[in-house]
């Protein structure tokens, strides 16, 4: 696929209602389903009247979109010029606190998204969700999709039920790198835990923001407990984490590396180091000040120009117009972002597709 112009790296196909996931659940967990009257799994990240979820010329007469692959090729593919999208599909599948009804949802899921998506539009690929519930639930999820490479990608929430360089997820990372997946951790919670460290917030504005806090507290944890030593092929990208408080981010931890990096010696390299070799951002929603020329300031403080990969976030409601790219970026940074990049770091994309 070197052919390929433009690689969306974060698009959201949405599940209409819990029925749409019942042809691929076994008889038990059907009837499951339906005897406790689980009507739907949406959660409160995503509203379907808030502005962020769903931009307003992309609404249907429901207020939603991106509930079929035909909608999102006209929407999404299009208008853009997108030749290949990665389909993150955020659902609460992997908030159920049942491991076993978890992992049922996120097997259906996974099948959905292969059979109502990928297998009608030959541009789409998609992460794997796995249950977080359970790391070994989750390592046979992964080996069950991987074949499928389609799949490109195992998928995380930032909003975890512990930080994500602990070592009970460590066979998840294992399992990625063991088939040359990147780890995508998206904006989204399990909701086991407040989004900021002080407490509940009270408003949508207060829980959007603070993703990226947690974007950072996560990276933290990832680099400290020594996933990136341990697991030297893994590739982690961060959706829908923002972008410009990645420099600021990266001189404190650095600093704090320098002083009490005897407290983890696993740590060998500077954060920043780890960071622009094994990290990855995608693009939406860049945060950037209204002056155009701050933008390659901007990319200047990062260090990197590997880091970031194309994405419209659809169909959240990140930019107005017809272009996701930031003004005042390079033109040949640009093309960078939407294709060297993202073919880099989604090795699959280059590879013959082998369906289940």
């Amino acid at each position: 696929m070197t052919e390929a112009t433009t690689i969306d790296c974060d698009i959201h196909p949405l599940v209409p209602a819990i029925a749409s996931l019942l042809p691929y659940l076994d008889d038990h967990w059907r009837e499951t389903v339906v005897r406790r009257g689980i009507e739907d799994l949406t959660t409160i990240a995503y509203p379907t009247r808030n502005p962020v979820s769903f931009r307003q010329d992309w609404r249907d007469d429901t207020g939603r979109t991106a509930t079929d692959a035909a909608t999102l090729a006209r929407q999404a593919l299009d208008p853009f010029g997108t030749s290949l999208a990665i389909c993150n599909c955020l659902y609460g599948v992997q908030a159920q606190f049942s491991e076993d009804l978890g992992v049922a949802l996120c097997r259906a899921l996974n099948d959905w998204i292969a059979r109502e998506w990928l297998d009608r539009d030959a541009r789409l690929r998609a992460s794997i969700v796995v249950p977080m519930q359970n790391a070994e639930l989750a390592v046979d999820e992964i080996n069950r999709c991987a074949p499928d490479r389609r799949f490109v990608q195992v998928m995380l929430l930032v909003g975890s039920e512990n930080t994500l360089g602990r070592r009970r997820y460590w066979p998840i990372y294992a399992a990625a790198e063991r088939h040359g997946l990147p780890i995508g951790i998206h904006a989204g919670s399990m909701y086991r835990h407040p989004m900021t460290p002080v407490g509940w917030p009270t408003s949508f504005t207060e829980e959007y923001v603070n993703q990226a806090t947690a974007f950072q507290s996560q990276l933290t944890s990832l680099i400290a407990e020594g996933v990136f030593a341990k697991f030297p092929a893994l590739t982690v990208v961060l959706m829908e984490s923002g972008v410009t408080w990645l420099p600021a981010y990266l001189w404190r931890l650095t600093k704090f590396w320098k002083g009490l990096r005897s407290e983890i010696p696993w740590v060998s390299d500077p954060p920043g180091s780890i960071v622009r070799d094994r990290v990855r951002l995608t693009l939406q929603p860049f945060d950037a000040p209204p002056d155009p020329s701050s933008v390659m300031r901007l990319i200047e403080h990062i260090g990197s120009d590997d880091m970031l990969l194309f994405s419209t976030d659809y169909p959240h409601y990140q930019f107005d117009g017809d272009s996701p790219i930031p003004q005042g970026l390079n033109p040949a940074l640009a093309r960078k972002i939407m294709a060297d990049n993202p073919l880099r770091t989604y090795v699959r994309l280059t590879q013959r597709e082998t369906t289940r």
